[in-house]
């Protein structure tokens, strides 16, 4: 990981962000498998990976000014029956869906999600 900033004027999100644990183990799966876009519509894109878990790492982007609803389709990503999505940015559960997960997403931001099958 490279980080090229001034490490001084950081905010508070971005040390959280960059030591969260959950978040690194995705960019060090041992699987080593690229994510690729797997849907687009209009000013969002859907982003994914497997992991060697055999679950899927999830970015939900938003490309627009405003805030708007991103949704992760199970047919999109190769997934069927219910899943539990994991938020890995706060490091919490978020539950059971089946078929698909909708997020908002701030303006030209992103929701990083791990999904899978429930324990």
């Amino acid at each position: 990981m490279i980080l090229s900033c001034d490490l001084s004027q950081l905010d508070a999100f971005a040390p959280a962000l960059l030591t969260n644990d959950e978040v690194i183990d995705v960019d060090q799966d041992p699987l080593g498998k690229a994510a690729g876009r797997r849907a687009r519509a209009g000013s969002t894109e859907v982003w994914a990976r497997p992991l060697h878990d055999g679950s899927v790492a999830v970015g939900l982007f938003n490309l627009a000014p405003a805030a708007v609803d991103v949704t992760a389709k199970w047919s999109d990503l190769g997934l069927h029956g219910k899943q539990q999505v994991r938020d890995l940015w706060l490091q919490k559960d978020i539950g059971l869906f089946d078929e698909a997960f909708t997020a908002s997403v701030p303006p030209h931001g992103a929701v990083l999600v791990k999904i899978g099958k429930p324990g």
